[in-house]
């Protein structure tokens, strides 16, 4: 599909393009034609995109898992009606282990997404730069 204002395919609509992005892919490619450049930009854009929709969705499983935690002390305390200290600080610990767990998972899964946007990045910069070299 194509928009007809300007035949541009959908895939290659304008993209917002931070100063930043635009900057960085002007400098580093100043030889490459404009249509070349736009879709760099693109690229940057869409990676930076994919990486902060990750860690928005990393946040949200936080959020989540300390909700639920919280949640399944209130009703302990509830069901038992009788507030025994050691099993406060037991239920305490055990919601600070899951949420240190928690924060565990999440930056590893966020290092593992850096990395791999890392590489990415790397990888169309080499394709961009030295396109007859096969990665």
């Amino acid at each position: 599909m194509t928009d007809e204002a300007n035949n541009v395919p959908k895939e290659s609509a304008l993209v917002e393009v931070s100063p930043e992005t635009a900057k960085l892919v002007n400098e580093q490619m100043p030889d490459a034609t404009e249509q070349v450049k736009k879709e760099t930009m693109a690229l940057f854009e869409a990676i930076k995109k994919r990486a902060q929709a990750e860690i928005q969705g990393a946040s949200q499983f936080t959020t989540d898992a300390y909700l639920k935690a919280v949640g399944q002390a209130r009703e302990a305390i509830e069901k038992d009606k009788v507030l025994d200290p050691d099993r406060i600080a037991y239920t305490v610990k055990l919601m600070e282990m899951d949420a240190r767990q928690n924060w565990e998972a999440i930056e590893k899964e966020i290092k593992d997404l850096g990395d791999r946007l890392s590489q990415m990045a790397t990888d169309a910069w080499n394709s961009i730069v030295n396109p007859s070299k096969k990665q």
